[in-house]
């Protein structure tokens, strides 16, 4: 009975993890008023104060203990961390002003489509870069992806070129976290988000244009960001990597996109076309035969189980 409740406890957290993330469209449009540098800025210093100040207080052991593993570490090592981290930070920076950018100047759907790619690109990349092999019928969604990429070019190149910039600097991100797999996520994600800040603070003005409008609605909708949007959900989205397999957060993780469109035609009112409808259906659909015979693959340690705004879905 106690085991069954403590699973439960681990989907109903990673389920948790992936709806907040669904209607990460509401905070940004809250915002949509403001530059899309100066969001950033802000949701990127307020999840590092927010990082920073759990870890000192509930997570100082994982701290020292990738300290300790990466004293312990080759040279070899140790350049590897340090430029994975790097470009980690540079990739993760990229993706979140890309997709804030495009949630409030473009549309949702942009967005959406973008993190229904990115599973399937990052299964292409590693093929390509780290040798990960794949069976038929991912081949066969990836075929059925460039269709529906296709789909979409052919009405709106921009939203396509949008989505693809989304979906290829979150994929990258993955998979130099899946380099990096042998370190705690959490340390990580607070190293990268510390090394933008540090990119991103001195030019500040550039970011946020002159004249940068800061008032309370915008500090209250940027904390709501950061915290309930951000780190709340990574961290019950770390909670469910410790039971769940990387399988099954795998499906999970498209409860994001899914919602978004939701709230994209519902509430904010997107209209679509029927190209576009049918790229969506296409890609849904190439999602499902990607993800058949789940049972037959082997368990994956390194967590990746990422989100948006883009989620930062720290490893997805």
């Amino acid at each position: 009975m106690e085991t069954n409740i403590n699973t439960k406890s681990y989907y109903a957290a990673g389920l948790a993890a992936f709806i907040i993330w669904g209607f990460v469209p509401f905070p940004l449009k809250a915002l949509a008023e403001y530059p899309s540098g100066q969001i950033l800025y802000f949701r990127v210093a307020l999840s590092v104060v927010l990082l920073l100040g759990v870890s000192l207080l509930f997570r100082r052991k994982q701290l020292l203990e990738t300290w300790a593993q990466l004293k312990a570490s080759t040279t070899k090592e140790k350049r590897k961390f340090i430029l994975y981290t790097c470009l980690g930070g540079a990739l993760l920076t990229s993706n979140w002003l890309s997709f804030i950018y495009v949630v409030n100047h473009i549309d949702i759907q942009t967005g959406s489509f973008a993190y229904l790619l990115c599973p399937i690109i990052t299964a292409v990349l590693g093929f390509l870069l780290l040798k990960e092999e794949l069976r038929v019928n991912q081949w066969l969604a990836i075929g059925l992806s460039i269709v529906s990429c296709a789909l979409i070019g052919s009405g709106e190149i921009t939203n396509l070129l949008f989505s693809l910039l989304i979906a290829f600097s979150y994929a990258f991100y993955l998979i130099t976290q899946r380099i990096l797999k042998i370190y705690d996520k959490i340390v990580l994600l607070k190293l990268q988000l510390l090394l933008a800040f540090a990119f991103i603070g001195p030019f500040y003005t550039s970011f946020a244009g002159e004249g940068a409008v800061l008032n309370t609605h915008f500090f209250v909708n940027a904390m709501i960001l950061s915290a309930g949007f951000t780190v709340l959900p990574l961290f019950l989205n770390l909670f469910a990597l410790k039971e769940l397999t990387s399988g099954t957060i795998g499906i999970l993780m498209y409860i994001n996109p899914i919602l978004n469109f939701v709230v994209a035609f519902l509430y904010f009112g997107e209209e679509t076309t029927a190209l576009k409808v049918a790229a969506y259906v296409l890609i849904f659909i190439s999602v499902i035969i990607y993800n058949l015979n789940l049972k037959g693959r082997k368990k994956r340690g390194d967590g990746l189980v990422i989100p948006p705004v883009g989620t930062t879905a720290v490893v997805k």
